[in-house]
């Protein structure tokens, strides 16, 4: 089946490759004259697993085609929307549907009837049932098909999704369903969950998974809060809790919190939804839960300066991960990254190290210090602060690293240590909440 993808950034790409991969043919549009230069090369501008050969093969084929021309989208029989929905930078929590609008507005005129317009970007409730409208004036048909990426899995959640949601229109349900089946047929053969939606549903599914994680995620922040006040260790709390059924132990990691591009802004968003339907009430926890989360990047910060006597001026501390979360050079409302301009504004010399995000992070922080090797970054630290849980930051040896160091003090921001093999090697070890 012939597709168009609008939107190339991180959602786009990944969902032009993973569709051409299963043997559709797909042109990518974006407006970004660059970004489009680079992925017709093989080349993604972000740092995902397992997106670069997917890429290159499809290009390769013949499969997959990228342009900044929204005509290159006419004889496609679906057309994807994955244009980002950013906050409003007017100081409100809303989301920006600039994006959104201006995509379905250029794509339009390049309809045909009959053609299905699929919806991807995670929008305030409502948006679906304005932009049907529109489309229908073409003779085409709307629907919204909500993406439940994670980043650093993005590929396989592409490929082998957990559920598809479809939100479609009562008088075309048959004909779209029909169609996004046959997009979507090698994962349905798998034995896929597919849910058929309205629009407000299908809507709502993405906003609300957020926010349950995000809640979840805080919950156990807030009983890392208790528990360091009380001597309890919140990672054993979170496993004799975890194997209730009803709980489940994934996303029950206390640390530094959530960060990212997009539980952060769609809690945000969703409360200030909410509030426009006179319904805010019902999701004022957001705000607590929000809050939580922030705090725990300060409790670290505070941590640190509390190991120095209340006195960070030039002391050296290595900041392990820039990434919001591992496998990602994500940077965006990134804890980590947060945590190490809080540090240097207080006078620290601070040196952060990241597999994949230095790039990203010098571009918004240039006054941080960066260094390109682990060790590097440890030389002569009295502090080390493990703030992304790469892989290669688990798997550090405790015993080596204490050789680089000029004080051997850790700071487990994400509770992703063995506390007692860094206290065996001589380190004073600090988890969240244990």
């Amino acid at each position: 089946m012939k597709l168009s993808v609008i939107g190339c950034g991180y959602l786009g790409a990944v969902h032009a490759a993973a569709m051409a991969s299963i043997g559709h043919d797909v042109v990518g549009i974006d407006v970004d004259a660059e970004k489009v230069a680079q992925l017709s090369k093989g080349h993604p501008p972000f740092f995902e697993p397992g997106l670069e050969p997917l890429l290159t093969e499809a290009v390769a084929s013949g499969r997959l085609r990228f342009s900044t021309d929204m005509a290159d989208a006419e004889g496609s029989r679906v057309h994807f929307i994955g244009v980002g929905t950013p906050q409003r930078k007017d100081g409100s929590d809303a989301a920006d549907l600039t994006y959104v609008d201006a995509a379905v507005a250029a794509l339009i005129p390049h309809l045909s009837p009959g053609d299905l317009v699929a919806g991807k970007s995670t929008v305030p409730v409502g948006t679906a049932a304005r932009l049907a409208e529109l489309v229908r004036e073409r003779g085409a048909h709307l629907a919204w098909n909500p993406e439940f990426l994670r980043e650093g899995f993005a590929v396989k959640d592409t490929l082998e999704p957990d559920r598809l949601v479809y939100g479609v229109a009562a008088d075309t349900s048959d004909d779209d369903v029909a169609v996004l089946d046959e997009v979507y047929a090698p994962a349905i053969a798998t034995g896929t969950p597919r849910l058929v939606t309205d629009y407000a549903t299908a809507e709502l599914v993405k906003v609300a998974a957020n926010a349950f994680l995000a809640t979840k995620i805080s919950f156990i922040n807030a009983m890392a809060e208790i528990a360091e006040v009380t001597g309890a260790d919140v990672t054993q709390l979170a496993d004799a809790i975890g194997h209730d059924a009803r709980i489940g132990r994934r996303f029950l990691n206390a640390g530094v919190g959530f960060g990212g591009g997009c539980l952060p802004k769609d809690i945000r968003a969703f409360s200030a939804r909410a509030e426009e339907l006179g319904r805010g009430d019902s999701v004022a926890f957001l705000r607590h839960v929000d809050e939580i989360n922030l705090r725990r990047r300060q409790r670290l910060v505070d941590l640190v300066v509390d190991s120095f006597d209340g006195k960070p001026v030039g002391r050296r501390v290595a900041v392990l991960g820039l990434a919001f979360k591992p496998d990602s050079d994500d940077v965006r409302d990134s804890p980590a990254l947060d945590i190490a301009v809080r540090l240097h504004g207080l006078g620290a010399e601070v040196i952060s190290h990241d597999p994949e995000a230095i790039a990203n992070a010098r571009r918004l922080h240039p006054q941080l210090r960066y260094a390109d090797t682990l060790e590097a970054a440890v030389a002569d630290a009295e502090v080390v602060l493990v703030v992304t849980e790469w892989k290669a930051y688990r798997d550090l040896d405790p015993a080596l690293l204490a050789t680089m160091v000029a004080r051997a003090t850790v700071f487990d921001g994400r509770n992703c240590l063995d506390a007692d093999a860094w206290r065996a090697a001589g380190w004073s070890y600090t988890g969240m909440g244990r």
